[in-house]
C-alpha cells in the first residue's frame, strides 16, 4: 500500500469560533506534519488533507472529540507522494459558496442515498418505485470531462453557485423522476438537494459521499471516465487510484 494516506470529509454545523477554531487546527495538523486545507465557516468544516497514516488518523481522532465533529465521515485513498505542496487552514463566507442564506444544511440535512443503492436503481433501470432515476452532476464543467455516470445530466456550470440559476432553467427536466444529485465527496450536492427541495421538487437526493464514496462501495459501476480532485494527484480511478494523465479529447 502507498505510505500516503488521503482523506476528504465535510460536515455542515454551526460554528460560532472559526478564529480560535482556525488556530488550533492549524497547529494540530502542522505540528504531525500534514498538509492539505481546511477550510472553516460559520456553517462547518471542509477538509483534503494528507500525510502518514498513524498523525492523520490521529489528528481525525481529534477532531472528532469536539462535539460538533463527532462522527465525522472521511473519504479515504492512498498516494505515493504528498498530493499537496503546503497546509492551509482558511476562513471563509460559506465552505461551499452558493451565495443562497437561506440554504442552512446545518439546521437539516437533505435525504441521502447510499452507493449500493443507487447502484441496484441504475442497475435496474428506476428507483423502488419504478421511477426513472436522473443522475445530476452538479460539479463544473471541467471536471466532468475527466468522468461522470452514464447519462448524467450536465448544466455546464462554470462554478458551484451557477447552479441555481441553471435549476430555475432546467427544472422541468425533472420534474416526475428521481433525482439523485452527486459531486466529488458530497458537499455540493448535499447544498443543491436542498435547494431542489425548497423549490418543491420532490423525490430529490443526494449520493451520500459523492463520487469517492460510491467508488468505494460500488466501485466504477455505470460510472465512465475518472474523478477529478483538486490536488497534485489530478483525477482517481474508480480503484481509487490517481491518474495523472490528461482525459482524451
Amino acid at each position: 500500500m502507498p505510505p500516503v494516506l488521503n482523506v476528504a470529509a465535510y460536515r455542515f454545523v454551526r460554528i460560532d469560533d472559526t478564529p480560535a477554531l482556525r488556530e488550533a487546527l492549524l497547529h494540530e495538523a502542522g505540528r504531525r506534519g500534514l498538509r492539505g486545507t481546511i477550510l472553516l465557516a460559520g456553517e462547518g468544516i471542509n477538509l483534503f488533507l494528507a500525510g502518514q497514516e498513524a498523525p492523520l488518523r490521529e489528528f481525525i481522532a481529534l477532531l472528532r472529540q469536539d462535539a460538533r465533529f463527532e462522527g465525522l465521515e472521511v473519504k479515504e485513498s492512498w498516494s505515493a507522494e504528498v498530493p499537496f505542496g503546503r497546509l492551509r487552514v482558511r476562513i471563509k463566507r460559506e465552505i461551499i459558496r452558493m451565495n443562497h442564506p437561506a440554504i442552512q444544511p446545518a439546521q437539516g440535512r437533505a435525504p441521502a442515498i447510499d452507493a449500493p443503492t443507487v447502484k441496484r436503481w441504475l442497475d435496474a433501470g428506476h428507483d423502488d418505485a419504478g421511477r426513472p432515476v436522473v443522475m445530476l452532476d452538479t460539479r463544473n464543467a471541467f471536471e466532468m470531462e475527466h468522468g461522470t455516470f452514464e447519462g448524467a445530466l450536465d448544466w455546464h456550470l462554470s462554478k458551484f453557485s451557477d447552479f441555481p440559476d441553471a435549476l430555475q432553467a432546467h427544472r422541468a427536466e425533472l420534474e416526475g423522476k428521481t433525482v439523485v444529485s452527486f459531486c466529488t465527496g458530497g458537499i455540493r450536492c448535499e447544498k443543491a438537494a436542498l435547494y431542489m427541495g425548497e423549490l418543491g421538487l420532490r423525490n430529490v437526493w443526494q449520493l451520500e459521499g459523492g463520487i469517492l464514496k460510491y467508488f468505494e462501495e460500488a466501485g466504477g459501476a455505470h460510472f465512465n471516465g475518472t474523478c477529478f480532485v483538486f490536488d497534485e494527484r489530478e483525477a482517481l480511478d474508480p480503484d481509487l487510484k490517481p491518474r495523472t494523465s490528461a482525459p482524451e479529447a
